[in-house]
């Protein structure tokens, strides 16, 4: 059975960090890219991060960009998502997901992790 288990959300002052994880199990995620979305209340799924299974390409979301940085250790089948300089419109629940390509066609989820801003 696929998991993946995300971890390190929480409570955190605009300006603050948090670091993400993610761990995978149950097959092998070789060649599997591996990235994070986030969905704030009354809004859609949106993309967030994503790296390719070597980690040498790596994408970000304009509002992102130059804050958080995704990160992973295959080994582990772990990923990361260093998030840096939190906004309060950061807030919402990150979700990990795991698919054959960027493009997202049917990816494997994790069950989310909650992250709140406060101003």
């Amino acid at each position: 059975q696929v998991q993946l288990v995300e971890s390190g959300g929480g409570l955190v002052q605009a300006g603050g960090s948090l670091r993400l994880s993610c761990a995978a199990s149950g097959r092998t995620f070789s060649n599997y890219a591996m990235g994070w979305f986030r969905q704030a209340p009354g809004k859609e799924r949106e993309f967030v991060a994503a790296c390719s299974w070597s980690g040498g390409n790596r994408y970000y979301a304009d509002s992102v960009k130059g804050r958080f940085t995704i990160s992973r250790d295959n080994a582990k089948i772990t990923v990361y998502l260093q998030m840096n300089s939190l906004k309060p419109e950061d807030t919402a629940v990150y979700y990990c997901a795991a698919d054959r390509d960027t493009g997202w066609v049917r990816p494997y989820w994790g069950q989310g992790t909650q992250v709140t801003v406060s101003s």
